[in-house]
């Protein structure tokens, strides 16, 4: 079985899938530390996720994809950060482009997905890195852009830029879709944390985009779209940018609730050097374990409310309003401060063990505070932004 029947093969329910990312846990926790040295998610780890159809949760049935819930992709990548945010990282990204194909022309779905159904791509939307000039049949575009997550082991990459339309007009937010021989990877990520998303630069030089695989930002942020007549399920009506913190934040929720998991389970027979004493009897340790464990919870109650909401109102052929828009935003953003409140909490209390780098809630500490500065999972600028919509004002965020 090749080609379209055998990435079929591989829709599942969301039960199904979650209980697949559950059962690769053992081999992707094998693998964090060597994920975390070589900067990069090693190709067994891509296989697994692609063989088991993690990264398809969101795609078109008609190629083969589970076409489930948007819910689905939070509950995914939470499973796989609990011992890997790197690995889930990827996972997100992937699944996250998978769902947003489906809005381009039809065109662009069948050049990306006809021939490989299962093609992975990423994207870097930072539209100010990237400038593209409309020309005949297409634009010119070229730019640099950081932080392109998954750019190892893509076919595909999706571009942000602002557009000159050569007829005197404002400039406009644009994506391009390119392949991956039209662009390069620079080797530039050496971070602190998420270490093996492999981040690089990527760079595009003067490179001729036609304009079937051109996506403007306008049309994506609920409803209608390019790839309405193929694909009108409610899933892609879901406006892309407003629902973009989800796409990250089940990272976050992920690593805490192993952080929590992990320290409950170690805690419970551990005795403390100084004084020989059963550390589960401290009432101390009794409380951080408490309010971390609610801070996990109250994340996930909020991130699943608001994807089953605008799954609900997607349903209806409706778009979630700009007030709407704005809480998912907040919501999204205030779920990944819960969780590194929790992560915090407890590494303040795992004592000098914490310090090594081979102590995994060592390398979920730096996991989420790197996923806590993403432009969608900052707290400061999404709290802004809907504190600005219900005092009357503007949302400044031409996404939205």
């Amino acid at each position: 079985m090749t080609g379209l029947a055998a990435h079929k093969a591989r829709a599942a329910t969301r039960a199904e899938l979650v209980s697949r990312a559950e059962a690769l846990r053992p081999g992707i926790a094998a693998r964090a530390r060597d994920v975390e040295n070589q900067r990069r998610l090693p190709d067994e780890t891509i296989r697994e996720l692609l063989d088991a159809g993690l990264f398809h949760a969101l795609q078109p049935a008609r190629f083969g994809g589970s076409e489930l819930d948007y819910a689905t992709m939070v509950e995914l990548c939470s499973v796989i950060a609990k011992d890997c945010a790197s690995s889930a990282w990827i996972l997100g990204n992937f699944i996250c482009h998978q769902y947003m194909m489906a809005n381009w022309p039809r065109q662009a779905q069948e050049e990306v997905w006809l021939e490989k159904p299962d093609a992975l791509y990423s994207g870097v939307v930072i539209f100010s890195c990237g400038k593209a000039v409309r020309v005949k049949n297409g634009y010119r575009l070229k730019g640099r852009w950081p932080f392109a997550s998954g750019c190892l082991h893509t076919t595909w990459f999706v571009f942000g830029a602002t557009t000159e339309e050569g007829n005197g007009g404002p400039p406009s937010l644009k994506m391009f879709l390119l392949p991956a021989s039209d662009y390069r990877i620079i080797d530039t990520w050496q971070a602190m944390g998420l270490r093996g998303t492999g981040s690089h630069d990527l760079e595009v030089d003067d490179v001729f985009v036609p304009e079937h695989r051109v996506l403007d930002v306008e049309r994506i942020k609920g409803g209608d779209h390019p790839g309405s007549d193929v694909n009108p399920g409610p899933l892609y009506r879901v406006p892309v940018y407003a629902m973009f913190s989800y796409v990250l934040n089940g990272v976050a929720m992920g690593i805490a609730q192993g952080v929590v998991e992990r320290y409950r389970e170690k805690t419970r027979t551990q005795t403390a050097r100084s004084s020989g004493q059963p550390i589960a009897n401290l009432t101390t340790i009794q409380v951080k374990i408490a309010e971390a464990a609610a801070s996990v919870d109250a994340a996930f109650s909020i991130s699943y409310r608001n994807c089953d909401e605008v799954m609900a109102i997607a349903a209806t052929g409706g778009v979630p309003t700009m007030e709407q828009k704005v809480r998912y935003r907040r919501d999204g953003a205030f779920a990944v401060k819960l969780s590194t409140h929790a992560v915090d909490l407890i590494f303040g209390v795992i004592g000098g063990g914490g310090l090594y780098e081979s102590n995994p809630i060592s390398r979920a500490f730096r996991d989420i505070h790197a996923t806590a500065v993403h432009l969608t999972q900052t707290w400061d600028l999404n709290a802004a932004a809907y504190g600005r919509v219900v005092l009357g004002l503007d949302p400044e965020n031409p996404m939205l």
